[in-house]
């Protein structure tokens, strides 16, 4: 798209809907500072795999996501390419990188520099939607609602740095909360402005291959400057199944339906199916860091505890909210018989949190390859339901 050098935003639903909406390359340029946070935050995780790391991951995680998110929902429904945007985007991923840096110690030494990084990158998000707001008037219901609440949420993570701990994380916890909940009074004003059904789905596919990226990258870290046995090879193997398996059972479910609904106002049900994104992406985030130290642990003959359970308890997260999604978007499209690979991906998750409890013994290579199994042995379950629910809709 073509534009003067500064132009009012324009709402992307006034375009030609015949139009199929795509990620720009400006989008794409932002998604690589998240690359790098992510890589942050799981570095993060590898130093302490305990359940305390593994929740100090997921609080920190929220926020990241949360700045990913009001981006994304922004360029969504505005078309903004001009030279006020493109600044403010390279501005906000200054801040997502200040945001990063304080990942290390965001829970102590860094938690007033990670709360302003946080505050900084709100402040552009509310300035755009009133930006946006102030020239559109058909928008501006909406956008003043968003900017209003992101706004308290702001004032909330502001007020927090003149705190003491655990004051400052309690101010954190509830701003967050009401980031969650300010969407759910949209939904009479998303029937009128719903935003992109392409676009929201791509979207949040492409910060799914960034976090999947971590595990490819895990089994790389984990492999370089080693040498090589049977069992190191086996391990590296078996994570590589595990990613490629989860890339398979999201994209091969993957739809649109969610954010077909927003047009009748169902708000709930879509982001009910939008936060499982949330939880998925710390899902794959921690099972990359699995991953790694079931790599860096492939020579021992039994693996601690800690560490069993974060892979273990990582990937029945993926497989639960893969179950999830692929049931809510049956839900909405009325696909009865496809509601059976929810059964699958369920299945698959208590078997393999069945071994979090009790594979106690098991080394680390044996645990490796059984986890390997079960994701290879879900998606080949799902290729044969979806064939199974084909010919039963042919029928």
């Amino acid at each position: 798209m073509k534009t003067g050098l500064w132009q009012p935003p324009r709402l992307r639903t006034n375009e030609e809907q015949e139009k199929e909406r795509k990620a720009t390359w400006l989008e794409l340029f932002y998604d690589l500072i998240f690359v790098v946070a992510i890589a942050e935050l799981s570095h993060s995780l590898s130093k302490d795999v305990s359940v305390h790391g593994f929740i100090g991951f997921g609080a920190l995680f929220i926020p990241v996501w949360f700045c990913w998110l009001g981006a994304t929902f922004y360029a969504t429904l505005f078309d903004t390419d001009d030279i006020r945007d493109r600044l403010l985007t390279l501005l906000q991923m200054m801040i997502i990188a200040a945001l990063a840096v304080n990942v290390h110690h965001g829970l102590s030494t860094s938690s007033i520099g990670f709360a302003l990084s946080y505050v900084a990158a709100r402040c552009i998000l509310i300035f755009q939607f009133l930006f946006a707001g102030y020239h559109i008037k058909q928008a501006r219901p909406l956008t003043n609602w968003y900017a209003m609440g992101f706004s308290i949420g702001a004032v909330l993570w502001l007020i927090s740095i003149f705190l003491p701990v655990p004051w400052r994380f309690l101010l954190w916890t509830v701003g967050l909360i009401l980031d969650f909940s300010i969407p759910l009074g949209t939904g009479h004003l998303a029937t009128k402005i719903p935003p992109d059904i392409s676009h929201v789905p791509e979207r949040l596919g492409l910060f799914t291959i960034i976090v999947l990226g971590e595990s490819i990258v895990a089994v790389v870290r984990g492999v370089a400057d080693r040498e090589w046995n049977i069992s190191f090879v086996l391990v590296a193997l078996s994570g590589l199944s595990i990613a490629f398996s989860f890339w398979w059972l999201y994209f091969d479910s993957v739809s649109s339906s969610p954010w077909e609904n927003m047009k009748t106002g169902r708000i709930g049900v879509v982001l009910c199916w939008l936060y499982s994104h949330l939880v998925l992406g710390i899902a794959l985030a921690a099972t990359g860091v699995g991953v790694e130290h079931m790599i860096l642990k492939s020579t021992v003959n039994t693996l601690p505890e800690s560490e069993r359970w974060l892979l273990c308890g990582a990937v029945t997260l993926c497989l639960t909210t893969l179950a999830l999604t692929n049931f809510i978007s049956c839900i909405l499209e009325k696909n009865k018989k496809a509601k059976i690979l929810s059964i699958y991906r369920l299945g698959a998750a208590g078997f393999v949190f069945v071994l979090a409890i009790g594979a106690i013994n098991l080394p680390p290579t044996t645990l490796s390859l059984l986890v390997a199994i079960t994701c290879v042995l879900t998606v080949t379950l799902d290729l044969l339901g979806k064939h199974e629910s084909r010919l039963g809709f042919q029928d």
